[in-house]
């Protein structure tokens, strides 16, 4: 499955998926002069971003990997800056990852 940010998009987004899917992030160059520094997750036991992956153009892609066998919600952001401006980069665009087991008859 594949979540791609473009230009103009939302910075916040919404994903329910089950267990043990992967998801790639594809950010696309942005149109400031803004780079995609990165991808961070609030819970990695849930949602393990597995590889960050910067393109020559200031995009980059990601791909995060779901638990296997637990639910929860993880927030998964994506930070950006300028390269040659001083300081840490800030939080451009967040994917709110809900992770629902399927159901258990018992």
């Amino acid at each position: 499955m594949d979540v791609t940010v473009s230009p103009g998009d939302p910075v916040r987004r919404r994903l329910c998926v089950r267990p043990g899917t992967v998801v790639t992030l594809v950010l696309r160059a942005r149109v400031d002069d803004k780079r995609w520094t990165g991808v961070l997750s609030s819970a990695p036991a849930l949602v393990l971003v597995s590889g960050w992956h910067p393109a020559a153009d200031g995009g980059g892609q990601a791909g995060l990997r779901c638990a296997g066998t637990r639910g929860g919600r993880a927030v998964v952001t994506a930070s950006a800056k300028a390269p040659d401006v001083a300081g840490a980069p800030r939080v451009a665009f967040t994917l709110d990852v809900d992770v629902v087991p399927y159901p258990r008859e018992g």
